[in-house]
């Protein structure tokens, strides 16, 4: 079901040895989707709500009249929603809003000199909006992940939109309205991906020929969400337009595990993230070839008492996912660190220590009672996190996310006069004079002193 991959021997060779290349990895090519979503982007923008109603149609069969779902329907569906579901949301927006608000910084401000300050601002933004999707899984959990962060931060304004679902008489799932609902986002929008990504970079006005007073939707500074690859492409095309959180691929989960790894909660863990789509990737490495062929036969045992057998099956058999044997932890550390996962697993005697060690990953599970489902909903941590080998460089979605730094320069007379010789100086350097100029010009006839 699943491959082997094995590094044994090769480790002595490591400083030469791209691990990277040698790790499975889901092929992923946004840019051969991008051609495929421009024309949409495009219509949208142009015929705004009348194309959001056609792509409803064409996509999800599905006859809209209001793109933007009533508030009678938000209240509805959190009524109707299962009371220990309820308390299962609750409790996770609980959790990550408490991480949230202590990841929230503060302005800072640094007195460079006697009468000269550089203070630091931290301005969330004003608008943004956050995609869900309703495909192969309603993803409500995503609600709380997107949002919570952009509340404490302080965004004043969340819009979000979801696919309309014909069973649901062309709104988004209820579990997603519910959630909304539950975080008080009551600006919400029956649209589908690409066509909800255009959306909100563009704004939409509420007819063809409508005036910017009778918006259906206005425009964001900054779009959230997870979907597929086409919506990532949309995501590429409008960045610049509007900010994004990242271009996230399909899901993956790495574990590096020893002897002491219980092979029956490997492989239900390898399996929980195989059950996303089948092109998510599961990979095991270890040293142990013990734990590798128990965790076989775990994998061969579990799988058919899952819900979605083929879609784990083809997801576990496909060649983003594979058990990578290493000749030790050394070995399997340089592994995983090359792999990047999205998350990363630790089952190892000395797993804190080794989490230590790990340089990237979007989150790091350590031990045996920290499964990646557990931060898929109420561990606190958020699940929005760099896929593909992007947490070599990016991280996961955070307040931070939601907020950009500004820097406030306030000198006066005196301290300027100080450092007015270097700054003309290095204007000077860079044949720039007049920059050097609108200093000298603020010290009159004393200029060439600053006396």
């Amino acid at each position: 079901m699943i491959r082997r991959i094995d590094l044994r021997g090769r480790a002595a060779n490591s400083a030469a040895l791209d691990y990277s290349a040698l790790v499975p990895r889901a092929p992923f090519d946004v840019e051969a989707a991008v051609e495929a979503v421009r024309p949409t982007l495009a219509d949208v923008r142009h015929r705004g709500v009348d194309a959001l109603r056609d792509y409803a149609a064409r996509w999800d069969d599905v006859e809209l009249t209001d793109i933007r779902v009533p508030k009678s329907a938000l209240e509805q569906a959190l009524r109707e929603l299962d009371p220990d579901v309820r308390a299962a949301f609750e409790e996770s927006i609980r959790r990550l809003r408490a991480v949230s608000e202590a990841e929230l910084e503060r302005d800072t401000e640094v007195r460079v000199v006697p009468g000269g300050t550089v203070t630091q601002r931290l301005v969330p933004f004003r608008r943004v909006g956050v995609y869900i999707p309703g495909g192969v899984a309603p993803l409500a959990s995503s609600v709380v992940m997107n949002v919570v962060p952009a509340q404490v931060a302080g965004v004043e304004s969340v819009a979000l939109a979801s696919s309309p679902q014909k069973e649901y008489g062309g709104l988004p799932h209820p579990t997603v309205l519910a959630v909304a609902e539950l975080l008080g986002v009551d600006e919400v929008y029956a649209a589908g991906g690409v066509a909800a990504v255009a959306m909100f970079a563009y704004g939409v006005p509420a007819g063809v020929g409508a005036d910017d007073s009778r918006l259906l939707c206005r425009p964001v500074d900054f779009v959230a969400g997870p979907g597929r690859i086409t919506t990532t492409a949309a995501k590429r095309l409008v960045k610049g337009t509007v900010g994004i959180d990242s271009e996230a691929g399909p899901t993956e989960i790495a574990i590096l595990a020893d002897d002491s790894a219980d092979p029956a909660y490997v492989a239900a863990d390898l399996i929980s993230q195989a059950e996303h789509d089948t092109v998510a990737a599961s990979v095991l490495v270890t040293p142990s070839e013990d734990l590798a062929a128990a965790v076989e036969g775990e994998l061969a045992h579990q799988v058919p008492a899952t819900k979605h057998v083929q879609r784990i099956t083809e997801a576990l058999s496909g060649e983003q996912s594979g058990i990578v044997l290493v000749d030790d932890l050394k070995q399997g550390l340089a592994v995983v660190d090359a792999y990047a996962a999205e998350h990363l697993e630790i089952h190892t005697e000395n797993a804190r220590e080794l989490a230590g060690r790990v340089r990237n990953a979007g989150a790091i599970f350590v031990g045996p009672w920290s499964p990646v489902s557990l931060g898929d909903y109420c561990a606190g941590s958020n699940h929005v996190l760099p896929t593909g080998g992007c947490a070599c460089h990016s991280s996961g979605l955070s307040v931070r996310s939601y907020l950009k730094a500004v820097h406030v320069v306030d000198y006066d007379q005196a301290a300027l006069r100080e450092v007015a010789g270097h700054v003309t100086a290095l204007a000077e350097a860079e044949d720039l004079p007049a920059h050097g100029q609108a200093v000298r010009a603020r010290f009159g006839s004393a200029a060439d002193g600053y006396a």
